[in-house]
């Protein structure tokens, strides 16, 4: 299918007009709860909820909303107060193109799938903040709804969004370290990690080979975070050695706890596999492992709920056994390094 002239234009307007704010509002209204209050925040006792989604193409916007919904609905039901999305979570909506099939399996259609993200992001975009907003404020919970590829102005970007539970946007992060295929794709990678003050603790929030270095987390941790929010969705076979480049060796370098959400599965040859989880250091896991939670499967849909006990994490950081960091090196050389032509 060709995304350019008048017929492109029109099936967009279309969409668009599925995809309205007022439409997904009345579809979530028969199946949201009445509007709850946030839970009490007991600091030794944050429930947190990775979401494991598995992949599939949706063709109705609505069957769409109606699934992100239930995966929420599942977190409240474990008394979640922050639930964790995965990245590339507006991938499902590529199903409401027609011969969607075809363009990915390599028809003789010239379009990629950044013509086909640069197309979708006005239809997107709006249904992400509508649909989260309202799930958000409905089931009182902080959602990191995964990230998106979308247009920003002239480019496209990596995008993840964190909703509070009054329905409000709460800040965005951008992929700082990208793939090369996001670097064929000309992704405009993001310049900063951010953190966001909240009363489950400060929460930040990279995007899967984020977690990759070492300095991610790092700098999260000396900007103050308490919970790292980590979207992933890896295109590749699942290998646990592989997978333990991630999440779980950072949080033991910079004491943090972890929440990873995954997209797993397999359609018209793109294979995601993971396993969504929730890790802390070493000292504050009963099996002295780092693992909190985790799903058992690496290509099902599941989802791993634990407790967060910030006051232990705190007395960790102040009387860590073995860690030592030195604040005086790190003012004195890390500008000059990252603030170097070739840093």
């Amino acid at each position: 299918m060709a995304l350019n002239g008048l017929k492109a234009n029109l099936f967009r307007r279309y969409l668009t007009w599925l995809t309205r704010p007022v439409r997904i509002k009345k579809h979530l209204s028969s199946t949201l709860p009445v509007k709850k209050d946030p839970a009490p925040v007991d600091r030794r006792r944050i429930r947190a909820a990775a979401l494991q989604l598995e992949f599939r193409l949706f063709k109705n916007p609505l069957d769409y909303a109606e699934e992100m919904c239930r995966q929420t609905a599942k977190a409240a039901a474990e008394g979640a107060q922050l639930a964790v999305f995965p990245e590339y979570n507006n991938l499902q909506l590529l199903g409401m193109l027609p011969g969607i099939e075809k363009v990915e399996e390599g028809s003789e259609e010239d379009v990629s799938l950044p013509d086909l993200f640069r197309y979708l992001s006005p239809v997107v975009e709006p249904l992400v903040h509508t649909l989260f907003a309202n799930l958000a404020s409905a089931y009182g919970l902080y959602i990191m709804a995964g990230s998106y590829t979308l247009s920003d102005r002239e480019e496209l970007v990596n995008r993840a969004f964190l909703y509070n539970p009054s329905g409000e946007l709460a800040v965005t992060q951008d992929k700082v370290n990208l793939l090369p295929m996001e670097e064929e794709w000309n992704i405009k990678r993001g310049r900063s990690f951010s953190v966001c003050a909240t009363p489950l603790g400060n929460l930040g929030f990279p995007v899967c080979m984020d977690a990759t270095y070492y300095e991610t987390f790092r700098t999260l941790e000396l900007s103050g975070a308490d919970i790292v929010l980590l979207p992933i969705a890896n295109l590749e076979a699942y290998n646990f050695w592989l997978a333990l480049r991630g999440i779980w060796p950072r949080v033991q370098e910079s004491p943090v706890y972890g929440i990873k959400g995954a997209l797993v599965g397999t359609v018209a040859g793109f294979s995601f596999t993971g396993k969504a989880g929730i890790f802390a250091p070493l000292e504050l896991t009963a099996g002295r492992d780092g693992v909190l939670a985790e799903a058992q499967s690496h290509d099902q849909e599941a989802m791993a709920v634990a407790d967060l006990d910030l006051e232990a994490l705190h007395d960790l950081r102040a009387d860590h056994p073995w860690r030592d960091i030195n604040l005086p090196l790190y003012r004195r050389y890390f500008p000059e390094i990252y603030g170097s032509p070739g840093g």
